[in-house]
C-alpha cells in the first residue's frame, strides 16, 4: 500500500481553539494523575488571530519525567501515540490523530528551561503583532513550498524561532539531537575546528547511525557546545567528543553539559560512561567522579597510548 502523506494546511485562527485545548487538557491531566502540576496551551493555536496548522499543542509540567512512561497506557486510551523524547532531552512527546493529527503533547519536568522557552515564545507573539504577522506569513509560504514535507516545513521556521528566542528573555539551556541545518553546521564546525583540525572528518558515517547520538547544547538562542555519544552493549556508553566553544568556556557549561549527558544516559538505563581522556582534561574528569577504568572497546577501535582510559558508574539518582 502506498503511504499517502497528508497535505500541510495553515488555516485562519479559530476562536474555538482555546476551548478545545481546555477540554483536552482536563483529560490529559487525568491520565498523568498526581504527577502533573500544571498545563499550558502553547504553539500557534494559543496565539489569538495567528494563522496555524489546526493542531493543539499542550505542555504539561510534571514532578518526575520518568513517571510519565508508566502512564503511556492511559494516554493511549485517549488516542495518543507515545514518541519518547523525539530528539529533545528529558521530554516526553505524544501525538494524537495519526494522519489527521489533532493534538501534540510535550511533557517536561518542573524547572526544565524548555517550559519557560515555550511560554515566552507564546507570550512574545501574543504581544508583538508585527512578529506574529511575520510568523503567519512564513508558515503560509512554507506550507505552499513544502505541502507534504512536514520536516522541511518545521526546519524552515528554525531561524525565525531562534530570532524570537534571542529577544523574548529566554534564559536557559537546551540539549537536542542535531536536526536543523543550523545544528548540523555547528556539529561539523565543532568537529573540524577542535578535533580534526582539517577540512576532512573521517567519521561523518556516524551521523546516520542509531548507536551514535549527536547532541547540540544551547544557551539561550546560541549553540555553545556539542557532544558525540556512542551507545555500547552491556549498559555502557562511550563519550567520543564533548566540547564547549572557546568563547563560552570557563562559565561552567562544560560541567553542566557533562552532567546532563550522565543524567540522560542514566534515564536510558546505562550504567557506565567510558572516556579516553587527554592528559590535559584528566583533572577535569577526576573532579566529576571519574576514575581509571579499562575501556574494553567492543569495536576494537585503535586507542592512543597517550590517552587515559577512565569511566564512571552512573548509579547516582538524578
Amino acid at each position: 500500500m502506498t503511504d499517502v502523506k497528508k497535505k500541510i494546511e495553515v488555516v485562519s485562527y479559530n476562536p474555538k481553539w482555546p476551548e478545545m485545548f481546555a477540554e483536552e487538557a482536563k483529560q490529559v491531566w487525568q491520565a498523568l494523575g498526581n504527577n502533573c502540576i500544571a498545563i499550558h496551551h502553547i504553539g500557534s493555536t494559543s496565539i489569538p488571530s495567528l494563522a496555524a496548522k489546526p493542531i493543539i499543542d499542550i505542555l504539561p509540567i510534571v514532578r518526575n519525567i520518568l513517571e510519565v512512561d508508566r502512564v503511556a497506557g492511559a494516554m493511549a486510551r485517549l488516542g495518543y501515540e507515545a514518541k519518547g523524547e523525539y530528539g529533545i532531552a528529558f521530554r516526553r512527546y505524544f501525538q494524537k490523530g495519526k494522519n489527521t493529527r489533532t493534538h501534540n503533547v510535550h511533557i517536561y519536568e518542573q524547572e526544565d528551561p524548555e517550559i519557560d522557552r515555550h511560554v515566552k515564545f507564546r507570550d512574545w507573539l501574543r504581544s508583538h503583532d508585527d512578529d506574529a504577522k511575520s510568523y503567519a506569513q512564513l508558515k503560509l509560504k512554507l506550507a505552499e513550498q513544502f505541502p507534504q514535507n512536514i520536516l522541511q516545513y518545521c526546519l524552515g521556521k528554525d531561524t525565525f524561532v531562534a530570532g524570537i528566542d534571542a529577544k523574548d528573555g529566554t534564559n536557559g539551556w537546551r540539549m537536542v539531537q542535531a536536526l536543523t541545518d543550523r545544528e548540523w553546521a555547528a556539529v561539523r564546525a565543532f568537529r573540524l575546528k577542535y578535533f580534526f583540525k582539517s577540512n576532512v572528518d573521517p567519521f561523518t558515517w556516524t551521523f546516520d547511525r542509531r548507536d551514535h547520538v549527536h547532541w547540540v547544547f544551547y544557551k539561550n538562542d546560541k549553540i555553545v557546545g556539542y557532544v558525540h555519544l556512542q551507545l555500547w552493549p552491556e549498559e555502557r556508553a562511550y563519550l567520543r567528543i564533548i566540547v564547549i566553544d572557546e568563547q563560552y568556556r570557563k562559565l561552567g557549561y562544560g560541567s553542566q553539559l557533562l552532567g546532563l549527558c550522565e543524567r540522560w544516559l542514566h534515564h536510558q538505563g546505562y550504567k557506565k560512561l567510558m572516556i579516553q581522556s587527554s592528559s590535559e582534561a584528566y583533572q577535569f574528569y577526576l573532579k566529576h567522579g571519574y576514575a581509571k577504568m579499562p575501556l574494553n572497546d567492543p569495536n576494537g577501535r585503535y586507542t592512543d597510548s597517550r590517552d587515559i582510559e577512565i569511566g564512571k558508574l552512573l548509579f547516582v539518582k538524578f
